[in-house]
């Protein structure tokens, strides 16, 4: 749809023609007998755009928007691909839908359930709300063709989102997204009253209901990575909760059950789902002591020693340890990562005795991860890899891996996503609580915390420093500008070329010397003696990679859901080298101040900086 203003006509007469719900419906009709063309233009002149992570985007009218129509017309389009890539069996296998508390979830599910029904597609449509992990691990327990999550995880209330999982029970990557975009485009028109019907789904035949059985089934998987229930069971450490408002509560106390462990405080005030997210400006526990201020509050009334935080479709988590003085330490999504990887790698190693087969064992993280699983990997003799941004990319890898024999014990990103074991080929923020609790009480047994593991691990495996953050840019052409810049650098006196390509990268950043770059939005890699990724790219994002000579590695790229241009560093030490982690962090840190001047030019392109 073309958002030239000679079209604006034309999408409005088609949004009247099509849409038939009344309050959407409304809201046109208002903009055009006031002639509001700038918002005719934002509503109508673009569709939301089909990527890997599905939709994502503000609710309300207009095809840029998330609403009833997008909905429909987006079904249809997937409905349609999925029978081309499942002619024979797609009408027996199915999908698999489920939404989470957010104004419109219900809504939205049922009006997809609609259209399979009317495609005489079996529909295994949740009941209730449901965390974001129980729609992979329904495909995989009933094998549909493919499954969708109504959610936008830990965006602002008036988001909303549409996420897609293939028949592998992972999120789908390329072509797929490309297919399913083009199919939505070829059925925009609705196919009658029937796609409208919400009611259908509760009559219908097609429909089952999976919440009872994946309930069941989810931990009674989940149970198999509980390794110390008697430890669980008698332990006087205490927990505090937070779902921060989502689905996670009856789903956390559940995995707390299933380990054995007793239940945790709840924060009163976040306990229960609230679309309004009435306390908490932004519903992310990865932004901090500004969401877990209460859960801080509840922890410290009721004397409990850990702070444990799902988002609100529960499949990220964030974690606080109270310290020695009194204060909390909210740990990063590295750092949770770090202590994940041990746990993975001591829970092998005891149902295990023998290494033998340790040459088919993985774990993976997101290259803007840090590396400590690498790290770990060089002194344990198991395997690491990294993959792209985004758990599409590790689930996928992961279901090969399984495919191909081996063991995949875990994967992680930064952004406080974990996967621990294979339950769940996506991040899951409910099995992965369950573990670092367990986790937690072993090792007050142990006479440890969490934090003087940390330390632990930093001095089997080298500290590992990270510096992570991001800038909000409002203005794609200003975005654009700054990587068109890196790649044709001409303020310094030294540039890495790449010849295939015609751009120059900048060589030198302040007192700092960059060795090498990769590019994967064009390909280039310049430590590779053919100038070629082997990751793959994709031109439609930006993502720049920078190697410093002193091993700095900084990573710089666009948000697929969000207007944030995101920085990851990190420095890895050398084991037995911990004497030096405060040189490293402070030389980090000016290089990331360096970098942010530089690089972002932040006064000059109007971006509002953010540290995490």
């Amino acid at each position: 749809m073309a958002s030239t203003e000679a079209n604006i006509q034309e999408n409005c007469q088609n949004w009247l023609d099509w849409d038939k719900n009344p309050d959407t419906r409304k809201v046109i009709e208002n903009l055009m007998q006031t002639k509001d063309n700038g918002q005719l233009s934002k509503r109508l002149g673009k569709r939301m755009e089909f990527g890997t992570a599905g939709l994502r985007a503000e609710m309300g009218a207009g095809f840029s928007m998330m609403n009833d129509l997008t909905i429909i017309q987006t079904t249809q389009g997937f409905a349609k691909y999925l029978q081309q890539q499942f002619p024979d069996d797609i009408s027996n296998r199915g999908v698999i839908i489920g939404y989470d508390a957010r104004h419109n979830s219900k809504m939205f599910a049922h009006l997809a359930a609609a259209v399979f029904i009317h495609c005489g597609i079996k529909c295994y449509l949740y009941s209730s709300i449901v965390p974001t992990p129980f729609v992979p691990f329904g495909v995989r327990k009933y094998s549909t063709c493919a499954g969708i999550m109504v959610t936008a995880s830990h965006n602002p209330k008036q988001d909303n989102g549409y996420k897609v999982y293939w028949d592998n029970g992972s999120q789908i990557i390329p072509p797929h997204d490309q297919g399913i975009s083009n199919a939505i485009m070829e059925n925009l028109v609705p196919w009658g009253d029937a796609v409208w019907d919400t009611n259908v789904a509760a009559s219908s035949p097609l429909r089952f209901d999976p919440y009872e059985e994946v309930m069941k089934s989810y931990y009674e998987e989940t149970k198999k990575y509980s390794l110390y229930r008697d430890l669980n069971e008698k332990t006087d450490l205490k927990f505090t909760y937070t779902p921060v408002h989502g689905v996670g509560l009856i789903f956390a106390e559940k995995s707390f059950e299933t380990f054995g462990l007793a239940p945790f405080h709840a924060v009163p005030e976040q306990k229960d789902p609230d679309p309004e997210f009435s306390t908490v400006k932004y519903p992310n526990p990865e932004e901090g002591k500004g969401v877990l201020t209460l859960a801080m509050k509840t922890a410290d009334s009721n004397g409990c020693q850990v702070i444990l935080a799902n988002d609100p479709d529960a499949d990220r988590l964030a974690i606080a340890e109270k310290q020695k003085d009194g204060s909390w330490k909210i740990f990063t999504g590295n750092e949770l990562g770090s202590l994940f990887g041990w746990w993975a790698w001591h829970c092998y190693v005891k149902k295990n005795s023998s290494k033998s087969k340790v040459g088919d064992v993985y774990m993976l993280c997101s290259t803007v991860s840090s590396m400590i699983l690498k790290s770990m990997a060089e002194v344990e003799g198991f395997n690491f890899e990294d993959t792209l941004t985004g758990f599409k990319w590790m689930g996928n890898r992961s279901y090969d891996l399984i495919q191909n024999g081996k063991t995949v014990l875990y994967a992680f990103e930064e952004a406080i996503g974990y996967m621990f074991g294979t339950n769940v080929l996506d991040k899951d923020g409910i099995s992965a609580l369950g573990a670092m609790s367990e986790a937690a009480v072993y090792l007050r047994t142990q006479n440890l915390t969490l934090t003087e593991q940390l330390e632990n691990i930093y001095e089997k495996y080298g500290f590992h420093t990270s510096n992570n953050g991001y800038y909000i840019s409002h203005d794609r052409s200003r975005t654009a500008d700054m990587f068109r810049r890196l790649r044709n650098y001409t303020d310094g006196d030294e540039q890495i070329v790449d010849a295939k390509r015609g751009q120059k990268y900048p060589k030198k950043l302040g007192r700092f010397t960059i060795a090498h770059i990769r590019d994967l939005t064009t390909g280039f890699d310049s430590r590779r003696s053919d100038g070629t990724a082997t990751l793959p790219t994709s031109s439609s994002s930006e993502m720049l990679t920078f190697y410093f000579d002193n091993g700095v590695v900084l990573t710089l790229r666009t948000s697929g859901t969000e207007p944030k241009i995101k920085y990851y560093s990190e420095k890895a030490g050398s084991i037995g080298d911990n004497q030096n982690r405060d040189r490293d962090i402070k030389e980090l840190q000016e290089l990331i101040d360096e970098m942010c001047e530089d690089f972002y030019q932040p006064e000059k392109n109007g971006f509002l900086a953010k540290s995490t």
